[in-house]
């Protein structure tokens, strides 16, 4: 396998990070992570204008990287993530190179295809693509509502690492924090984003931090290519007197994450939008119930009660009820590790080689003229 990852480019994108130090941060081009080959291409892309182009242009700047590949025989097939603007850049770099296409949909297609501009671009990918998965059911069934056929869209969901989430002992956990024994802890893990709500949980901790003295709120995470809101939420923390009661920790490598995971009592994201939201499953790995919000595939992973609680999102009451019940309900630790290993990543990767397999032996796109398509927007 070779990872193709092109990175957004625009001249002078220095200058923005003068203001904002984490924008667009500077990779190398080529990498090795797990022994696995990174490519990074550029592809022209301006913020915040013609995202209707933005498919175009990284087919465009990955061409001659793709090229080498399939003239090297190391391209069989495409694997494209995040159906605009990848997969629709994948379905041009499948036609050009005659080699199938798999789409895989993980979250980000709800909101364009409400947008305008690019909904024709990503109906168009879902169509051109030799197979499509999607990470719940919840995007099948957008992928059918916008026309495709239902036969071309399989659902796998994401999997959990088992070996590298699994539950310490809590004592030795918080030990490594810097945490008492006995006070309510709770957990969230995610981009330090609006999406992912951390604002939305910090509202509801002056009430939760009377009703269970000496809770202690985990925050990990960081800047995203969503932005950055931690400057935010200190801020929030601040004007609500609750310095004492949320910790910040930062970004962890994923071999660090059990610690916080495994000294927490609750783990909630009150997230305004998920695809297959695979930190659910980190946290049950490590024995942690989980409270979140109905959005996405939310309701998929956290499909029984006594996995977690699923509230209405934009319902402060219901969330803060949520967070009490589940602090002082017993949970069954063992319950929330066997559904964790029942998603575990191998029986994952078992089903797409699989369909991987399957995907060479189809007969490649035939080569069309390539059109620029004309919409409204931005």
């Amino acid at each position: 396998m070779t990872v193709v990852a092109p990175v957004p480019w625009f001249p002078c994108q220095s200058l923005i990070r003068l203001w904002r130090p984490h924008f667009r941060p500077t990779v190398p081009f080529r990498e090795k992570q797990s022994g696995i080959d990174v490519i990074h291409p550029k592809f022209l892309s301006v913020p915040g204008v013609c995202k209707r182009l933005d498919g175009l242009f990284l087919a465009l700047g990955s061409f001659r990287v793709m090229r080498s590949l399939k003239r090297s025989g190391r391209m069989d097939v495409i694997d494209a993530h995040f159906g605009y603007p990848d997969g629709y850049a994948a379905t041009l770099l499948g036609r050009w190179f005659r080699t199938p296409v798999a789409i895989t949909l993980r979250g980000t297609e709800p909101r364009h295809s409400r947008t305008p501009a690019l909904k024709s671009r990503l109906a168009r990918a879902l169509g051109d693509a030799t197979r499509v998965f999607a990470v719940s059911e919840s995007l099948r069934s957008l992928a059918v509502q916008m026309g495709l056929a239902p036969t071309k869209v399989r659902v796998i969901g994401n999997g959990v690492d088992t070996l590298r989430f699994y539950p310490l002992p809590r004592a030795q956990a918080r030990a490594a924090l810097g945490l008492p024994d006995q006070v309510p802890v709770l957990v969230s893990v995610g981009g330090l984003t609006e999406r992912k709500g951390f604002h939305r949980v910090i509202e509801l901790l002056p009430a939760l931090a009377r009703e269970f003295p000496g809770l202690v709120f985990l925050i990990v995470g960081g800047a995203s290519a969503e932005g950055d809101w931690r400057t935010t939420l200190e801020q929030q923390v601040k004007a609500l007197g609750l310095e004492h009661v949320v910790r910040f920790l930062g970004v962890l490598a994923p071999d660090e994450l059990k610690v916080p995971l495994s000294a927490a009592d609750v783990f909630v994201l009150a997230t305004r939008n998920e695809g297959w939201a695979n930190v659910f499953l980190e946290a049950m790995a490590c024995g942690l119930p989980v409270v979140t919000t109905d959005v996405g595939g939310n309701r998929e992973v956290v499909c029984r009660p006594e996995l977690g609680v699923v509230v209405p999102f934009g319902d402060p009451p219901a969330l803060q009820q949520a967070i009490e019940d589940a602090l002082k309900r017993t949970w069954d630790r063992g319950l929330l590790r066997a559904y964790a290993c029942d998603n575990e990543w191998s029986k994952r990767v078992a089903e797409l080689t699989g369909e991987f397999a399957a995907l060479v032996q189809v007969e490649p796109p035939g080569t069309r003229d390539v059109e620029l398509e004309g919409s409204s927007g931005g």
